[in-house]
């Protein structure tokens, strides 16, 4: 099976992620920079879920790049990743609006989990069908960044209830270290 269809379906779902976020973007009604203080906690969660949103698309298609060929477990791998991120805007929307508070902080970390455990399974999958010695398999290597984002989410999550600010503060590192441009798919592909 050819891997263009996947790659287009799963562009679409996260353009249409992005935008359900920035929808939720809304207006202040005055005119003066002391109206755009209530909506400072809400932009900073939108900011914080596209940065995620950014590096979950580009990994993606790092991915598809190397992918060689899918099936139908591939296909459920895939959709089972774009289900998880849906959740974004929802738990972008409620830990902005309310202000950072702990609960939604939390539920916020555990949809970012969700997310990393959807898409380290997505590579299982994707390994389980290529050959060891496949170019995505060699790019893949350990994922050294990806089982540390795993702990750090694990830490963050509980440490909400304690800290929500600290806990906000661990998934921006997570984001900072996928920021970090990941040279292991473009030494391989090119």
């Amino acid at each position: 099976m050819k891997k263009g269809r996947m790659e287009a379906f799963s562009d679409g779902v996260f353009a249409i992620i992005i935008t359900i976020m920035v929808l939720e973007l809304k207006v202040p009604h005055g005119t003066d920079l002391n109206s755009l203080v209530p909506v400072i906690p809400v932009f900073l969660s939108y900011v914080l879920s596209f940065v995620f949103l950014a590096i979950y698309w580009n990994n993606h298609h790092h991915l598809c790049q190397a992918i060689e060929r899918v099936n139908g477990s591939i296909l459920w791998a895939n959709i089972n990743l774009l289900f998880r991120l849906s959740l974004i805007p929802f738990v972008t929307g409620w830990m902005g609006e309310n202000n950072f508070a702990p609960l939604p902080v939390a539920l916020y970390g555990i949809v970012l989990l969700l997310d990393a455990i959807a898409y380290f399974i997505l590579t299982l999958v994707l390994k389980a069908h290529h050959d060891e010695d496949s170019k995505l398999v060699v790019a893949l290597g350990s994922d050294f960044k990806g089982k540390i984002s795993l702990v750090i989410y694990i830490v963050a999550i509980p440490l909400a209830f304690l800290n929500s600010l600290v806990a906000a503060s661990l998934y921006i590192l997570v984001a900072l270290i996928w920021f970090i441009p990941d040279k292991r798919f473009e030494r391989i592909i090119s």
